[in-house]
């Protein structure tokens, strides 16, 4: 795999995390991780997670810069890349705004 990853998210939900150290989800509480993909999932999700949506934001990560554990794992068929801990500022190489 790449050290490189993606995650997408809503602007206004990013918007609470400008200038902190930290990033973590809406889902993470309940779910335990960070939904990640790779670049040749990034269609797959935003088509099927984020149709309809006017616009989202890509987070673009260097995994080797991660301080939280990555894991690749199953689901829907595919293997996921998930972080089980904040994404920290510093493994976050840009931010995309991209219309799904």
């Amino acid at each position: 795999m790449s050290n490189i990853i993606y995650h997408v998210v809503l602007p206004d939900y990013w918007k609470k995390f400008e200038g902190k150290e930290n990033f973590t989800p809406p889902t993470f509480e309940e779910e335990g991780f960070i939904h990640c993909c790779t670049e040749e999932q990034v269609d797959y999700v935003l088509t099927t997670y984020f149709k309809g949506v006017a616009e989202v934001l890509l987070l673009k990560l260097d995994t080797d810069l991660l301080i939280a554990k990555l894991l690749v794992e199953p689901a829907n068929g595919q293997h996921f890349p998930h972080i089980y801990g904040p994404i920290n500022r510093k493994a976050i190489i840009s931010i995309e705004k991209v219309t799904p």
